[in-house]
């Protein structure tokens, strides 16, 4: 079977990439703490996260 790409460096680390491998199901309590006193909106998808190596296109708050 073909290796997945990722669209971009880093994207195992974003909260988009992490709902769609069921990461919230198996791990709320470390998701909380990514979206914990958010300090950055995704440009992309919506998403809120405290720091904003955990968004595609993240953008201050």
């Amino acid at each position: 079977m073909a290796e997945k790409k990722m669209p971009h460096p880093h994207h195992e680390e974003h909260l988009c990439y992490l709902q769609n491998i069921g990461f919230i199901q198996s791990n709320l309590e470390e998701y909380k703490n990514l979206v914990r006193n958010p300090g950055y909106v995704c440009n992309n998808c919506g998403r809120a996260a405290a720091q904003e190596k955990n968004l595609c296109k993240p953008e201050k708050l």
